[in-house]
């Protein structure tokens, strides 16, 4: 994965901080445990990654500490907006989804956009743990990472939340729709 390159300006930093710092003090359910000045100084440490966060935030991600794992030194954001990212919809599976289309094309792939952002689309795993946390995708649906198998078959995974319940469907890869779009995962 291609990650940005370019370290942000201190003015952008400060406001992301402080858009993130606000964001971890109105949910602590998501990382029980975990400080805010410890996520603070590890992500001083890792500038380059801080214009992937500010991707997901632009793109109304609204982005927040789900994990911290000491012994690896890392922690790990999601995606927490209520419904699939905004800046985010209308977009096919992958480039070959794409590709395949004749007519209609969206404008990008979910892979190619999360790609150019440095960030992973959430696999099944983490988006049924990102439920636990809070119902999201009760409006819309998100693309998932799909296993080699059922992208293979021109498949590929999205889930939502309906019914009190997480699903997780099928669709041609090649689809798109304005309340699909998918959830990123960034772990620094």
């Amino acid at each position: 994965m291609k990650a940005p390159k370019k370290e942000l300006a201190q003015a952008d930093r400060d406001a992301l901080f402080e858009i993130l710092e606000t964001r971890f003090e109105k949910n602590p359910h998501r990382h029980p445990g975990i400080a805010w000045e410890e996520v603070k100084a590890h992500l001083l440490k890792n500038p380059g990654k801080l214009r992937s966060l500010l991707e997901m935030e632009s793109t109304g991600g609204e982005p927040d500490v789900v994990e911290w794992n000491a012994g690896a030194g890392t922690c790990t954001f999601f995606d927490c907006s209520p419904e699939s990212p905004k800046g985010r919809t209308s977009l096919c599976y992958d480039k070959e989804a794409l590709a395949a289309r004749k007519q209609h094309k969206p404008r990008d792939s979910a892979m190619n956009l999360a790609e150019s952002m440095g960030v992973e689309l959430l696999n099944e795993a983490q988006y049924r743990h990102l439920q636990k946390l809070g119902p999201v995708d009760r409006k819309t649906s998100s693309w998932i990472k799909t296993p080699d198998d059922i992208r293979e078959l021109d498949g590929a995974l999205f889930g939502d939340h309906r019914f009190g319940h997480t699903f997780v469907y099928h669709n041609g890869a090649q689809s798109y729709y304005a309340a699909r779009g998918f959830r990123a995962s960034l772990t620094i």
